[in-house]
């Protein structure tokens, strides 16, 4: 199935959704590249009347009904992804800590919401080992509607988070809503819960009015599964851990404490489907960050690099408060280089754009970046956008860089402000376009995948 003309491949089954754009005006460019017919609600303009076309009352039921006729037919196990921060990370790590040892369906994208569930579902091989389903939401209501589409046997929520406060009072309601994922689940299937977080009672709760098995994740407490110690380099990061009395360690090759966790969550998911833990843990040591979500770019300046480096972390595709803490920690572990640029020494560099939709105390919770820890270790911050003006003017001046009213004519002067030698980190919320300072980077010199040409 396909939802994108760009990316149909013949043979597919165009599905005319309705989001950003009205797909029905696509379905006659759908057809001449090859689709096999159409998913549409009307006859579309510009195809001929013997189009090959599904009409149906409302494309998007009838993708859920596609959906859930995938999952009545599917016989393997589906595990269920959901948080504030961490999904599409942790979707990505079961695909490659499943896929070691089975075959394993997942969206190629962060395919999380309405109709990218429905989906991912429909897309589902029947003869798939596991089923990996991401789960989003942006107002109250929407996760369980989507977890009863999905049926997991297992769940897992990362976190709880301050996002998305403009549709929820505050951080109870988005744990509550968090935790109507289990809403979709059989009384004996199990969620993994992180024990570390504030909200983690009222998510206990929910999941014992249930039915549903909890296993627990975190470094504090005695969770099933306790993080016991966290190494983090330039090179990734290496975990200590236990499950029950039993010691392991895995490695995950980007840096992150926030990453040790979600990893033993996915562990955690991994045993309680069955699978292979020690395989599923050997396996990780070949997972990366995703593009936009901590991936890493050396930019290599001048012929073989012979005007240095620029260490680029692409944070680009979200941003939350506790992303950006788990973000700015990651920047603080780097070490930049010195001696290489026409700054004698190499420098800490963040390039922040605006974060949505967390309500009337949007302002405060900007300025209020100001004082996370590792923003110490940060020599500049650059800001764009209108709520990252009151991080801007709550920085020191030591550490305060410039600030742009848009990501666009922030990127137009990123190349003045970064050096060989230095580390560049950006981030901000899918809404504030900062995919456009990553591309401005990235055309300084030739952007090489960081642990490619680390290797």
């Amino acid at each position: 199935m396909s939802i994108d003309t760009r990316t149909l491949i013949p043979g597919d089954l165009f599905v005319a959704l309705k989001a950003e754009r009205d797909g029905h005006d696509f379905v006659a460019s759908a057809l001449e590249r090859g689709a096999a017919a159409a998913l549409v609600s009307r006859i579309p303009d510009g195809v001929t009347p013997d189009a090959p076309l599904l009409l149906v009352d409302d494309v998007l039921p009838a993708l859920e009904d596609m959906a859930r006729a995938a999952r009545a037919r599917f016989s393997g196990k589906v595990v269920a992804v959901t948080g504030s921060a961490g999904k599409t990370g942790s979707k990505e790590m079961l695909r490659t800590a499943l896929g070691a040892q089975a075959r394993v369906h997942a969206a190629e994208k962060s395919y999380n919401n309405h109709w990218g569930v429905p989906l991912t579902l429909a897309r589902m091989p029947a003869d798939a080992d596991y089923a990996v389903i991401e789960i989003g939401m942006n107002a109250p209501g929407e996760i369980a509607p989507l977890s009863r589409l999905a049926r997991p046997d297992v769940s897992i929520i990362t976190t709880v988070a301050a996002v998305h406060l403009a549709a929820f009072a505050n951080v109870e309601g988005i744990a509550r809503e968090k935790a109507s994922i289990v809403q979709g689940m059989d009384p004996g299937g199990t969620i993994i819960l992180n024990r570390d977080i504030p909200t983690y009672p009222t998510l206990l709760r929910a999941a014992r009015r249930a039915g549903v098995r909890v296993v627990r994740f975190g470094a504090t407490g005695r969770p099933e599964y306790r993080c016991l110690d966290v190494r983090v380099t330039g090179n990734g990061t290496s975990v200590s851990a236990r499950k029950g009395s039993e010691k392991f360690l895995y490695h995950v090759s980007a840096p992150g404490k926030h990453l040790a966790l979600n990893a033993l969550a996915v562990l955690a998911a991994i045993d309680a489907l069955g699978a292979d833990m020690g395989r599923a843990a050997l396996s990780l040591s070949s997972w990366t960050s995703p593009e936009g979500r901590g991936a890493r770019w050396n930019v290599v300046m001048g012929p073989g690099g012979l005007d240095g480096n620029i260490l680029l972390i692409d944070e680009s595709y979200n941003a939350n408060p506790a992303a950006m803490e788990a973000a700015l920690d990651v920047l603080a572990s780097e070490e930049p280089e010195d001696g290489v640029g026409r700054v004698s020494r190499g420098r800490r560099i963040a390039f922040l754009g605006d974060m949505l939709e967390l309500g009337e105390s949007e302002k405060a919770i900007h300025a209020a970046l100001a004082d996370i820890p590792s923003m110490a270790s940060v020599a500049t911050v650059h800001c764009a956008g209108p709520l990252m003006k009151a991080l801007h003017d709550a920085l020191p001046v030591a550490r305060r860089g410039e600030w742009f009213s848009s990501s666009e004519k922030m990127a137009a002067k990123t190349g003045k402000l970064l050096d060989a030698g230095d580390i560049a980190m950006v981030k901000g919320s899918l809404g504030s376009r900062m995919g456009c300072v990553v591309d401005a980077v990235k055309r300084m010199g030739v952007a090489v995948p960081a642990n490619k040409s680390e290797e």
